[in-house]
C-alpha cells in the first residue's frame, strides 16, 4: 500500500523488478558508439538511467522520498527518447514511457518543474506554441504557396506543420517543400496557418497532461469541422502525438496519420513523384525518436509487423538515383538521440549540444557527406551543435533532399 505519491501499482512494480543490470543503457556493442541513453552517459550514475528512475518511482511510492528539487532535476534531466525501453527485457515499453510522464506530471502537482519549463508552458498558453511566438504568425511560412486553408475551403488532406517548423525560419524551406511536393503529386492538400495549434505532445512529455487534452480536443475538432480523414506532418513529434498520444487518451477516432516521409514513399510507388534526376552523394540517416522506437511498440500492439516504421524514410532515400546511404551504428531502434526531447532542448541546452555532437561525431564515421533527419527538433539541435563545435558536416531536412531529385 502506498504512503507517499499516487502512482499506478503496476508502475510502482518496475521498481521491485528491476536488477540494477544497467542493460537499459547499453545498446550496440561498440567501443566507440556503445550507449544509448543519453543522461547515463553524461552523469555516469545509476540513478540517471532507467533502473535509476524506476528506483525513484519505487521509493516516492513508499513515502521514503518527497518530490524535491533534487528528485525533479533527475527526472528532468531524461530527453524521454525511450531507448532503454528497447533494451530491458522485463518491462513493456509503453509503461517505461508512462512511468516517466507519470512522475513528471506529479513534479507539476507539486510546483517543481524546472523554471525554464515552465516558462515554455506560458508562451504554450498565451500563443498556442512551443516557442512563445505569436499566433498570429503561425501560417507565415506558407505564403505565397498558393494552398488551400482548410477552415475556409474543403481538402482531402490536412498539413500540419507544428510549431517548430512554423516559426523556426530556418526551416521554413522544408516545410514549405513538404507542401510543395504534395501538390506537385496531385494532392488535394489545405493547412490551418494562423488557426493551426500545437499538439500537445511536448508539452506532455514535460508533465502537463492537461495540455495534451486540450490540443488533442482542439485539433480533433478542427479536423471534423473541416471534414478531413488524413493528417500528414512533417513533425516527428507532431506525428507521434497525432498517431500515438490522441489514440492512447481515446482523441483520434477514424482519422489517418501519416508523416512526410511515409506518405512521400507511398506517393513515390504510386508513381505520383518520381525521383529522376541523379544526386551523387553519400548520406547517413538520423531516426528520429518520435518517428522510430517510440511509435513502434503502439504499431506492434495494433498488429503491425515489427521494424515498419523505419523503412519508409530509407525506402525513399534509396530511390533517388546516385544516392548512397551509409547506416550509422546506432540506428533504428538503437538510434542515439538528438538532445531536443523531454524539453532538455529548452532547460539544458548545453546538454542537448552535448548529446547532438555525439550524433554528429557518429555521422562523421560512417563517411557521408551528410547527415538527413525527417523531425524539425532533431534539426535544429544538429544545427545549434554544429554552430557551437564549428563543425563542417552537412545536415539536410529530408524533404530537401528529395526536392533535389525531382
Amino acid at each position: 500500500m502506498s504512503n507517499g505519491i499516487k502512482l499506478h501499482e503496476r508502475l510502482y512494480r518496475f521498481g521491485t523488478m528491476c536488477v540494477r543490470c544497467e542493460g537499459c543503457t547499453y545498446g550496440y556493442k561498440n567501443a566507440d558508439f556503445e550507449l544509448v541513453c543519453p543522461i547515463h552517459k553524461k552523469y555516469k550514475f545509476f540513478t540517471y538511467s532507467l533502473g535509476g528512475l524506476v528506483q525513484l518511482g519505487r521509493a516516492l511510492y513508499e513515502g521514503r522520498l518527497g518530490l524535491t528539487e533534487s528528485v525533479s532535476s533527475v527526472v528532468y534531466s531524461c530527453m524521454s527518447c525511450g531507448a532503454c525501453g528497447e533494451m530491458c527485457a522485463e518491462v513493456d515499453y509503453p509503461d517505461i514511457m508512462q512511468l516517466q510522464h507519470e512522475l513528471r506530471a506529479r513534479l507539476v502537482e507539486a510546483g517543481q518543474v524546472p523554471y525554464e519549463l515552465t516558462a515554455v508552458i506560458e508562451g504554450l498558453k498565451k500563443e498556442d506554441n512551443m516557442l512563445g511566438e505569436a499566433k498570429a504568425d503561425r501560417g507565415k511560412w506558407a505564403e505565397g504557396l498558393e494552398v488551400k486553408d482548410v477552415t475556409k475551403e474543403k481538402a482531402q488532406v490536412y498539413f500540419h506543420a507544428g510549431c517548430r517548423y512554423s516559426f523556426d525560419k530556418d526551416l521554413w524551406p522544408s516545410v514549405r517543400g513538404a507542401v510543395g511536393l504534395l501538390k506537385k503529386a496531385g494532392v488535394d492538400v489545405g493547412i490551418a496557418g494562423a488557426n493551426e495549434t500545437c499538439c500537445g505532445g511536448r508539452a506532455y512529455e514535460m508533465g502537463y497532461q492537461a495540455e495534451l487534452t486540450k490540443y488533442a480536443e482542439n485539433n480533433m475538432e478542427l479536423l471534423k469541422t473541416a471534414e478531413i480523414k488524413t493528417v500528414v506532418t512533417a513533425c516527428s513529434d507532431c506525428y507521434y502525438a497525432f498517431k500515438v498520444l490522441y489514440d492512447m487518451t481515446g482523441k483520434k477516432g477514424d482519422v489517418e496519420v501519416f508523416h512526410i516521409s511515409e506518405y512521400l514513399d507511398r506517393l513515390i510507388k504510386e508513381g505520383r513523384l518520381m525521383p529522376s534526376r541523379n544526386v551523387d552523394m553519400t548520406v547517413t540517416y538520423h531516426d528520429p525518436c518520435h518517428l522510430g522506437r517510440k511509435v513502434e511498440p503502439w504499431l506492434r500492439q495494433k498488429g503491425i509487423e515489427e521494424g515498419q516504421v523505419y523503412e519508409p524514410a530509407r525506402s525513399v532515400l534509396k530511390s533517388i538515383p546516385g544516392l548512397k546511404l551509409a547506416e550509422m551504428k546506432r540506428n533504428r531502434a538503437n538510434s542515439w538521440c538528438c538532445g531536443a526531447g523531454g524539453g532538455v532542448i529548452d532547460s539544458n541546452p548545453e546538454f542537448t549540444i552535448e548529446t547532438a555532437i555525439e550524433r554528429i561525431e557518429e555521422a562523421k564515421a560512417t563517411g557521408a557527406d551528410a547527415m538527413v533527419t525527417a523531425c524539425s527538433w532533431c534539426r535544429r539541435a544538429f544545427s545549434d551543435a554544429l554552430e557551437a563545435s564549428k563543425g563542417t558536416l552537412k545536415v539536410i531536412d529530408y524533404v530537401e533532399l528529395v526536392e533535389k531529385a525531382l
